[in-house]
């Protein structure tokens, strides 16, 4: 009889153990969501960049403007980085263009919001894909579905970013850079950039 109680006491201790470490265990963080952390530990600051790629005959950028990334609007699922470009001829700024984070149950989407400046929808906005693979902590691929089935070879947007050192955006082409832009996170502008058009 003692053996008997003491197999029943033994369950008892193991079931109880058992659901005392499954209450304690945390489901392991998604390499999205580490991303989508670092891209908002960012927020609130504004940081400076340049050209650093881009594909000839492209004539977006000069590659002597000031660029500057401002991670302005942030909540715990979506992120709105206006893309500020200087326009040195006209001695002022494009501001017409945001890039929109936003964090779904089990991956990240990337949507370009463009403007004109009386704040009205660009033709070509809202454009963008959701993220392809796996990623990393450190660095995601965004797909354009049109884009690939037309080519027949990915396409679409790579981001990476380094808390303290740099943000990059840039287009890729199969699994090579074909444009991209670094930002310097080593230190926040003084002076925010005024919002981005379009925006309050």
């Amino acid at each position: 009889m003692k053996f008997i109680y003491f197999l029943l006491f033994t369950g008892l201790m193991m079931i109880s153990c058992s659901q005392q470490e499954s209450q304690t265990e945390q489901p392991e963080t998604e390499a999205f969501e580490l991303f989508f952390s670092a891209l908002a530990e960012q927020c609130g600051n504004a940081y400076p960049g340049g050209l650093t790629l881009e594909p000839p005959g492209d004539e977006m950028l000069t590659g002597t403007e000031m660029l500057i990334v401002h991670f302005r609007e942030c909540d715990d699922n979506q992120l709105k980085l206006p893309f500020h470009i200087e326009l040195e001829d006209e001695n002022d700024w494009d501001r017409s263009r945001t890039w929109i984070y936003t964090k779904h149950s089990n991956n990240l989407e990337l949507r370009h919001d463009h403007r004109m400046p009386d704040g009205s929808d660009d033709d070509f906005t809202m454009y963008g894909g959701f993220s392809y693979g796996e990623g990393t902590a450190v660095r995601h691929e965004f797909q354009s579905v049109e884009r690939t089935e037309e080519t027949g070879i990915f396409r679409g947007w790579r981001i990476e970013i380094e808390p303290g050192v740099r943000y990059t955006y840039g287009t890729i082409r199969d699994t090579t850079w074909s444009w991209r832009v670094d930002f310097d996170l080593s230190e926040a502008l003084d002076e925010l950039p005024p919002a981005p058009w379009g925006h309050e």
